[in-house]
């Protein structure tokens, strides 16, 4: 049994890759074309090939990713998905494996998600012109030391990744943030002293920023909430069908326009924000909590 388990994530994850490299083969030209050629209707044509693109590749991915690994996905909420609509997506964060939770549950009912990346790793091999021709925003944070230095850059690296969503106006898009910036363990809850039963502290300014950078683009915030039953898992247990169930609660909201502001430097705005968010993860938190007294209900019945 062992043996067929390795297997199965050694397959699952040669697949992984051999699917990458197809997808790339045709991506790599149609970013340059992309870049040599900055007219509107290039822009368009090529923008809805490279997202034809990458949600062929999810979607290729999940295929195996069933016939393989098996895992059952158990998606509740009452919310009604458009891929006409800006979302940013707030989730927990537990494994690795919830980047493929997310792609798998959402690719092609909402627009592609995309995440907020450091300029630097535009430079990444593949992995930098994939991004790029995808639109995943690149953004420049600088630091206190930087600011202090030259208080001229005061608001710059705002204002930089606001001009970089701008092909967002006319284009939706689905923003991801993990709030708690790093995958929850028991010893960093600890270490934290986290007032949830089941979650980390929300780094609410990752969150702020994103939204002031969209300068009110993203209209309805996707709540996600993902519990594995069996425990986090590994990358590997999961490639090698070692997760049976995932369950994933989805909810919406719409963004109030009040939540849009100088998250750094509005001493007040900053209180309210950070009230809104801890609101929402207290929320959350109950979630994980009902489900994980579920879980152990089960399997006492069992």
């Amino acid at each position: 049994m062992i043996v067929v388990r390795h297997f199965i994530g050694l397959l699952t994850s040669l697949l992984f890759l051999v699917l990458t490299l197809v997808a790339f083969v045709p991506l790599l030209p149609l970013a340059l074309v992309k870049r040599l050629l900055p007219f509107a209707w290039c822009q368009k044509h090529c923008n809805r090939a490279l997202d034809w693109i990458a949600s062929t590749w999810i979607s290729a991915n999940t295929l195996h990713q069933r016939w393989l690994a098996g895992t059952q996905i158990e998606v509740t909420g009452d919310v009604k998905f458009s891929r006409q609509e800006w979302y940013l997506m707030a989730a927990n964060h537990e494994s690795w494996v919830d980047i493929l939770v997310i792609l798998r549950v959402f690719n092609r009912r909402i627009p592609y998600v995309k995440f907020f990346l450091k300029k630097s790793l535009i430079w990444v091999p593949f992995l930098g012109i994939a991004w790029w021709a995808l639109d995943f925003p690149f953004m420049r944070r600088y630091s206190k030391a930087e600011l202090e230095r030259n208080p001229a850059l005061k608001g710059k690296d705002i204002e930089e990744t606001r001009r970089a969503c701008e092909m967002y106006r006319h284009n939706p898009v689905t923003i991801i943030n993990f709030l708690e910036g790093t995958r929850f363990t028991e010893e960093k809850h600890r270490q934290q002293k986290s007032p949830y039963r089941n979650l980390l502290i929300p780094k609410a300014g990752g969150m702020a920023f994103a939204l002031a950078a969209m300068d009110g683009q993203l209209h309805k915030l996707l709540d996600v909430t993902i519990f594995y039953p069996d425990g986090a898992p590994t990358y590997w247990q999961y490639a090698s069908g070692l997760v049976p169930r995932i369950l994933v609660d989805v909810r919406e909201y719409r963004i109030p326009a009040d939540m849009i502001g100088d998250y750094a430097n509005d001493a007040a705005f900053r209180q309210r924000f950070q009230a809104w968010v801890n609101t929402l993860w207290q929320a959350k938190d109950e979630r994980l909590q009902r489900l994980k007294e579920m879980a152990q209900g089960n399997c006492q019945g069992n």
